[in-house]
């Protein structure tokens, strides 16, 4: 099948971070991108989740840390702190 070029506009820093990630895996941003492509076909969905409700960082922590069982006591000595800090 030939081959046909493909042009798009990315960021110079982002362009050298995958450029670098593609070299330690053993391939050109080229195969990369071919890789991307034939999964989708394959698939016909995009070969990963998009999301727009992604938690930050901050809430990852936490949430990491309630799974864990740990941090899992507030500024709070009591019920009743918590509630009148509530309360006010």
């Amino acid at each position: 099948m030939k081959n046909v070029d493909v042009v798009f506009h990315v960021d110079e820093e982002l362009k050298m971070q995958a450029d670098s990630l593609f070299a330690d895996l053993g391939m050109s941003l080229s195969t990369a991108f071919n890789i991307f492509l034939r999964q989708s076909v394959r698939e016909q969905r995009m070969p990963f989740v998009i999301s727009r409700n992604v938690p930050n960082t901050v809430t990852q922590a936490a949430m990491e840390s309630a799974e864990n069982n740990e941090d899992m006591y507030g500024p709070y000595d009591s019920v009743e702190a918590m509630m009148e800090a509530l309360n006010a």
